[in-house]
């Protein structure tokens, strides 16, 4: 399996989007401290979550293969449990559904990302403070963050947590790396 160091600089190499780079970042967070929650193996699913957008600049005018392609380039470098949630990750772009604990972790995990970032960017103290309650009241505001997708949030049941022990333990991964990813407020 890839290190950590490889996996990153394999993810700076195809990922010229600063953003992006955060996002996996935070992906990365979230899906570690979900391994830890639910008892999984924390390097695999951190790891997972750090790549799991891998192809995405090759693949944003072609959706359909944002998933597939990841997988592809992940071949041999990370086993197969983790290439099939890469691939279902967009399962209603690639056709690949999802069907493990890992699959709806990984979809669910990475979604969230963007509805915390958000959150993080429009509050002066950024990651430090916020509370699983003001996303569900952002849960509820469609205008905010739009493209973040509330039913695939939702699909943390699906992993045994509901949607404020899940929205804990996401903030708390990401208020860890806040400074790495420009979300440590004024």
């Amino acid at each position: 399996m890839i290190t950590r160091e490889e996996a990153f600089k394999l993810l700076k190499e195809n990922t010229p989007e600063e953003n992006l780079l955060q996002h996996g970042l935070e992906s990365e967070a979230v899906m570690g401290a979900l391994a830890d929650k639910l008892g999984q193996d924390k390097t695999l699913w951190s790891l997972t979550g750090l790549l799991h957008d891998l192809d995405y600049s090759v693949t944003k005018d072609s959706p359909q293969k944002h998933g597939l392609t990841g997988a592809e380039m992940l071949e041999g470098k990370l086993p197969d449990e983790a290439l099939h949630a890469i691939r279902a990750h967009n399962g209603e772009m690639t056709g690949v559904s999802p069907e493990t604990e890992f699959d709806f972790a990984l979809r669910c995990g990475e979604t969230v990302t963007g509805l915390i970032h958000a959150n993080a960017l429009i509050r002066p103290e950024g990651m430090k403070g916020m509370a699983p309650k003001s996303l569900k009241k952002k849960m509820k505001a469609k205008a905010f963050a739009a493209s973040v997708n509330r039913d695939i949030i939702k699909e943390c049941e699906k992993i045994g947590l509901d949607l404020t022990e899940f929205f804990k333990i996401s903030i708390g991964a990401i208020e860890n790396i806040a400074g790495e990813v420009g979300l440590e407020g004024q």
